[in-house]
């Protein structure tokens, strides 16, 4: 255990770039979204100016509108990512910044609850005080994008247009919107991949897909990225699992944040009120047992068992019955051979154990599991996921992701994916905590805090 604490430090040094920091040194050069959330809870651990510089960097790419992209360009020069911000042209949109260049859609809005990790380690700290009175009205703007663009019907649930928001790119639940795309290739704009280059093709999203990606980001492009002709005219309308599960958890910390200190919550209390209520009814799937998202364009759930139907532990969505269903399912994946938690149903003809979001195991995914299995009371199964993870990065090394089959994981020497990978190091040291404090206090069952 503290050979892995020295490596999470050391991989988040070496993959701070003054200011921020980028998931891996040559894959991802840049900055993004929801790995900026969780890797500022690891920094935390060495570097606390670090963790609070790290958000302050995201946010400097906030647009008027309140979204927070998914990338912040920091730097300009830069060529070895597609797509760059000359091709995003977030300019388009007279809200994006100029300085620093973003892209033009955004990902899990985790900031909320990363701003009361971050409060409950340090919770008397005057830098962190100062920095969450600073930053909270920013991250409810943020929430506020959601619900005024992402939310026409006024639900409660959001709707995420592109696979990338979802932080899960090429998950099989995309399959059938984006088999609705007839490509006109005369119409695509030429491009040049890549992740192809630095990561085996056999791990990445295939061509089509990528083809599929960059026309929808085409399509918000052509509507300045947050106009009604998305909702309009997009082949792909998803009520996401993961992103609503994570849009509420986050709504919830801002609640405790502003009770702490008296700020209004009127509005988030608004919110949160009707999200929770419209994602238990909707998005829950009797048949499988678990949540499944929504297809808006097709008018129906998305049969699929995956990761984002389990993070609605994390934001204690479930009711005890539900609850319990999810901890079985995750149960019975141990007892037949499966590192927790894949990010795909392990049955399915579409599961796919090494090619990204179809299968594999991720260590962000994990940590939000892990803490929602909390919630509930099911120290167990958090304990079997924690360990797993801790297991396979022992192991296989700090990869981007990892083998869930255990028989076929014992015959590798390396994960998937990145290497030295910062949200991997990250979660891993909060995890490791996790064990320390274990030791020393008796945990905090059903509080939803950490």
């Amino acid at each position: 255990m503290d050979q892995l604490t020295r490596e999470t430090a050391h991989i988040l040094e070496q993959n701070w770039r003054n200011g921020f920091t980028v998931p891996t040194s040559k894959l991802y050069p840049f900055q993004w979204n929801w790995d900026a959330g969780f890797t500022s809870i690891g920094h935390a651990y060495f570097h606390l100016d670090y963790a609070l510089r790290e958000l302050q960097s995201l946010f400097s790419g906030q647009w008027a509108n309140g979204m927070v992209p998914h990338i912040i360009f920091h730097s300009e020069n830069e060529t070895t990512y597609f797509p760059n911000h000359d091709f995003w042209a977030a300019e388009v949109n007279p809200g994006a910044p100029g300085k620093p260049k973003t892209s033009g859609i955004t990902q899990p809005p985790v900031h909320g609850f990363v701003l009361e990790n971050l409060l409950h380690k340090f919770p008397d700290n005057p830098a962190v005080l100062a920095f969450v009175k600073d930053l909270f009205p920013k991250v409810v703007q943020s929430h506020r994008f959601f619900y005024i663009y992402r939310d026409p019907q006024r639900e409660g649930l959001c709707f995420t247009y592109h696979p990338w928001e979802s932080g899960r790119d090429n998950s099989p639940i995309w399959d059938e919107s984006l088999a609705r795309i007839v490509i006109d290739y005369s119409q695509l704009p030429a491009y040049t991949r890549q992740d192809t280059k630095l990561a085996d093709a056999a791990e990445r999203p295939t061509t089509a897909q990528y083809d599929r990606y960059v026309y929808l980001l085409q399509l918000g492009k052509n509507n300045r990225y947050d106009g009604p002709g998305i909702f309009a005219e997009s082949p792909l309308l998803v009520q996401d699992t993961l992103m609503n599960a994570v849009l509420i958890r986050s709504n919830q910390s801002l609640i405790h944040i502003g009770q702490r200190f008296g700020w209004d919550t009127g509005e988030l209390q608004e919110w949160q009120q009707q999200a929770i209520s419209r994602f238990r009814e909707k998005l829950w799937n009797a048949e499988l047992g678990t949540f499944t998202s929504y297809d808006l364009r097709g008018q129906h759930a998305i049969p699929h068992r995956e990761i984002g139907g389990l993070t609605a532990l994390f934001a204690q969505i479930p009711n005890t019955e539900q609850a319990t269903l999810l901890n079985d399912y995750l149960r019975s994946l141990h007892q037949r051979g499966y590192y927790l938690c894949p990010s795909f149903d392990v049955d399915s003809p579409l599961f796919d154990s090494r090619r990204y979001w179809r299968g594999p195991i991720w260590s962000p995914t994990n940590w939000l599991v892990y803490f929602g299995l909390k919630n509930y009371g099911f120290l167990d199964t958090a304990a079997i996921v924690r360990a797993d993870l801790l297991e396979l990065v022992e192991k296989l090394g700090f990869y981007e992701y990892f083998e869930p089959q255990k028989r076929l994981a014992q015959t590798l020497t390396t994960g998937y994916g990145g290497n030295h990978f910062s949200w991997t190091a990250a979660c891993v040291r909060d995890l490791l905590q996790e064990g320390e404090g274990a030791r020393s206090r008796k945990s905090e069952v059903g509080s939803g805090k950490f």
